[in-house]
């Protein structure tokens, strides 16, 4: 299970550990939005941080339509306590994770200040295995 809290401003936070190819790791707050398809988006400056690798160049189509270009690398992330290798897209924004990430969890959030945020693995459900 995973745990997390809804802040003041009304976002659904969880922490989560990402390891970068030397296994050095850091601890992020991210907020969960069900809007974006992919894992998780990072900061430019936790990337480089970690020593991500990059892959490819990607496209990302925001809320309001636009289509923006952005790097897409590889790194892992202690999920439901289980290490796994996920994409990460580098973004000019606070960390988000995606519904890729939460595929297979029921999604409890307790919409108010404090408001308890629960991910739970579904029975019967794969685990994520990533990529």
């Amino acid at each position: 299970m995973i745990v997390g809290v809804v802040t003041a401003e009304r976002e659904a936070l969880i922490r989560l550990i990402v390891q970068g190819p030397s296994g050095q790791t850091h601890e992020i707050e991210a907020v969960i939005d069900t809007g974006f398809t992919d894992f998780l988006t990072l900061p430019h400056s936790l990337v480089a941080a970690l020593g991500l690798a990059w892959l490819a160049e990607g496209r990302a189509t925001l809320a309001n339509g636009q289509v923006d270009a952005l790097d897409v690398y590889a790194a892992a992330v202690v999920w439901d306590g289980h290490p796994i290798r996920i994409i990460v897209d580098s973004a000019d924004t606070v960390p988000l994770v995606g519904m890729k990430l939460m595929y297979g969890c029921d999604i409890n959030i307790q919409d108010v200040d404090g408001g308890a945020v629960c991910l739970t693995r579904r029975v019967g459900q794969p685990g994520l295995t990533g990529v």
